[in-house]
C-alpha cells in the first residue's frame, strides 16, 4: 500500500505585510502563511473545485480541465501552476502526435492546517 502524502500549512501572526509564506525547513512538506488572505488565495473555492475535477474526472490536459470547469485556459493554467508550486498537483508531460500536453494529476492525499495563536 502506498504511503499517503500530506501537506501541512501553518498560519502565524506576523508584522511584515509582504511576507506571504515561507517553506518550513523539515522533512515534512509544509508552508507557513502569515495571514488568512494568503492561504485563501491558494485554497480558494475555485481551486478546490479544480482539485475535485482533477481527482474525479481525470482531465487529459490543462485545456481539457478548463473545458470541464467552463473557465478560460489562461486562468486555469495559472491556477494549476500555483497548485503545482505548493505541491498539490504535478504536470505529467505526454506526447500526442506532434504536440506535447501537460496532464494535471493530484499528488497529495491530506491537507492539515495549523493555526498558531
Amino acid at each position: 500500500m502506498a504511503k499517503e502524502k500530506t501537506i501541512e500549512i501553518s498560519i502565524i501572526q506576523s508584522k511584515g505585510a509582504f511576507s506571504l509564506f515561507k517553506k518550513q525547513h523539515s522533512s515534512r512538506r509544509g508552508y507557513t502563511f502569515t495571514d488568512l488572505s494568503s492561504i485563501r488565495h491558494v485554497l480558494s473555492n475555485e481551486k478546490a473545485r479544480m482539485l475535485d475535477v482533477i481527482k474525479n474526472e481525470n482531465p487529459l490536459s490543462i485545456y481539457d480541465l478548463a473545458k470541464k470547469l467552463g473557465r478560460g485556459f489562461k486562468s486555469v493554467s495559472d491556477d494549476v501552476h500555483l497548485l503545482k508550486k505548493f505541491g498539490f498537483v504535478i504536470l505529467k508531460e505526454q506526447k500526442t502526435k506532434n504536440r506535447k500536453r501537460l496532464r494535471p494529476m493530484i499528488v497529495v492525499d491530506n491537507l492539515v492546517i495549523h493555526f498558531n495563536l
